[in-house]
């Protein structure tokens, strides 16, 4: 049997750097190859450049694309035919959902478009196909998430709006770049499955790009190992993970992350870095009919909640997308209006007065790393304006050339220097991959000192070896510090790692609270039992 898709040599350079030096690989009908490597390594611009989706680059090389009809060459082809392949043979995910999907369309709209241009139906049956395609994978309520904009939907939920887009034309070819990134460990788990049962149903080969061994070992037939640029190890999957034969290959498949915090009992009597009591927070709904007219409804996502975190402890909160881990998290950091929070929340043992001017000192207190550190970095500030821009809203006294200095020293202590990125300070986040720009908001948060670090998802971004790099850098910080931190995540590991105490959620309530070692082990709810055993 012919491969669907050949690539012979493939080389991708902007100006006079190149990034994907002499790539070859084949992927046969329906096969699943897993392309693998750190951040910055190559693996997504390997995939773009394949449709050609690279503004700037230069790309040379062969990828021959045999759809059992003919043998097109992708890099060849006039841009027309290449439009026509895009969306239909060939479907990308692409790993950042909130800077993929039109923040001015519902992503039922924006699934039905597809369909409509690719199919040729009726309006009406592409937004019902369009339902159809967001129940499959896995989203809850999908009639009503259809008529949802971007920004009203969880980073899971996004992310499964893009996957139902991509799969929406049965692609002979599917390009998946960390397509469960976003999602918690039981759906990640539907999500492989629904590709398994189309791959089998359609014959779709998947390209997947992860830097998620376990997601490699439980999906993929075959794993290319790519370094700096280069494929340094190709082999079936397990091959690659019982007897890896390249050095950089034994490091990935070697990292894991470590616990090693302090375990010591926090100071009897220290304010909390963090508290709530009986938190709840509502959303007002539309009304259906003439009452509508008159009152709003409201969709409880938060019941609740009661937790506090000592100075220098971890308090990790896990749960399936959409359980309102982080409206938990935007609560704490005072970021939702009046209206919709009841009960108390004190950082510091301070009240959040929601007023710009009153909160200052506590923005300062509290930071936050985002989940998507593309969508929460400004395109058009500097590293240097980004990582800065802290000090000069609560330190104005700093002169520039001492501002400048920190910053340097702050990306320096989560692992970016001028060494590796020449001109640094005056780079732009586009010009870095999507685990260095998660390094840059890290840097941007503790520049100010803060006592308390919201994180929202702050690996999953990352490949092992920078992951266990940035949290080795977290649990050095709040040795150091006493830094204290709320950690949101669908990483298990991360959480074992990290966390002294661990809150569940589920559809906005608490199902079990305690000791990070008794919940992880000893799991009383059936819940909780279900996501330990997706993990």
């Amino acid at each position: 049997m012919s491969n669907l898709l050949q690539v012979q040599e493939l080389h991708v350079a902007f100006g006079p750097k190149t990034v994907v030096e002499g790539v070859s690989l084949s992927i046969a009908p329906g096969e699943k190859l897993a392309l693998v490597g750190e951040s910055g390594s190559g693996k997504t611009v390997t995939a773009l450049a394949l449709l050609r989706l690279l503004h700037g680059a230069r790309i040379s090389g062969q990828a021959l694309f045999n759809d059992g009809r003919q043998t097109r060459d992708l890099l060849a082809l006039p841009e027309r035919e290449l439009r026509g392949l895009r969306g239909d043979d060939i479907a990308m995910i692409f790993q950042e959902p909130m800077t993929a999907l039109n923040p001015l369309m519902t992503v039922g709209e924006q699934i039905a478009e597809v369909i409509r241009l690719k199919r040729a139906v009726t309006s009406a049956e592409s937004v019902q196909s369009a339902i159809e395609l967001l129940a499959k994978t896995g989203i809850p309520e999908p009639e009503r998430r259809a008529g949802a904009y971007p920004h009203q939907l969880s980073g899971g939920q996004r992310q499964r709006a893009m996957i139902a887009m991509a799969l929406a034309c049965q692609p002979k070819l599917l390009l998946a770049d960390e397509p469960t990134t976003a999602l918690d460990v039981s759906l990640r788990g539907q999500i492989l499955d629904l590709l398994g049962d189309l791959q089998r149903d359609n014959g779709m080969a998947v390209l997947l790009i992860t830097h998620d061994l376990n997601l490699v070992r439980r999906f993929a037939d075959r794993v290319a190992v790519m370094q700096h640029g280069q494929l340094v190890e190709l082999g079936a999957t397990a091959d690659i993970f019982h007897a890896p034969r390249h050095p950089y290959t034994q490091k990935l498949m070697a990292s894991k992350p470590e616990r090693d915090v302090d375990e010591s009992p926090p100071a009897p009597g220290a304010t909390p870095a963090l508290a709530a009591q009986g938190l709840r927070v509502v959303y007002p709904t539309p009304l259906p009919g003439i009452r509508g007219w008159f009152k709003k409804g409201e969709f409880v996502a938060l019941h609740g909640a009661d937790f506090a975190i000592p100075p220098g402890r971890t308090l990790g909160v896990i749960g399936e997308s959409g359980s309102g881990k982080s409206t938990l998290a935007q609560a704490a950091l005072g970021l939702l209006a009046r209206t919709q929070v009841t009960g108390d929340v004190l950082v510091s043992g301070q009240r959040w007065q929601l007023k710009a001017a009153a909160d200052k000192p506590l923005r300062r207190v509290a930071q936050v790393v985002f989940q998507d550190p593309f969508s929460s970095l400004s395109p058009r500030l500097t590293v240097e304006e980004i990582v800065g821009e802290g000090l000069l809203v609560h330190a104005p006294e700093v002169a520039a050339p001492e501002r400048a200095a920190r910053v340097r020293a702050a990306l320096a202590e989560v692992g970016l220097t001028e060494q590796q990125f020449p001109h640094l300070l005056a780079r732009y986040p586009h010009e870095f991959s999507g685990g260095q720009r998660q390094r840059i908001a890290l840097a941007r948060a503790l520049i100010v000192e803060p006592q308390l670090l919201v994180l929202d998802e702050p690996t999953s971004a990352l490949d092992v070896t920078i992951q266990k790099q940035v949290l080795a850098l977290l649990q050095k910080f709040q040795r150091e510090r006493g830094l204290s931190y709320l950690l949101i995540t669908h990483d298990v590991d991360v959480v074992r790692a990290m966390a002294h105490e661990v809150i569940v959620l589920k559809d906005g309530a608490v199902v079990e609270a305690g000791p990070a070692g008794q919940v992880l082990t000893a799991a009383q709810h059936p819940y909780t039992q279900k996501l330990l055993a997706a993990a």
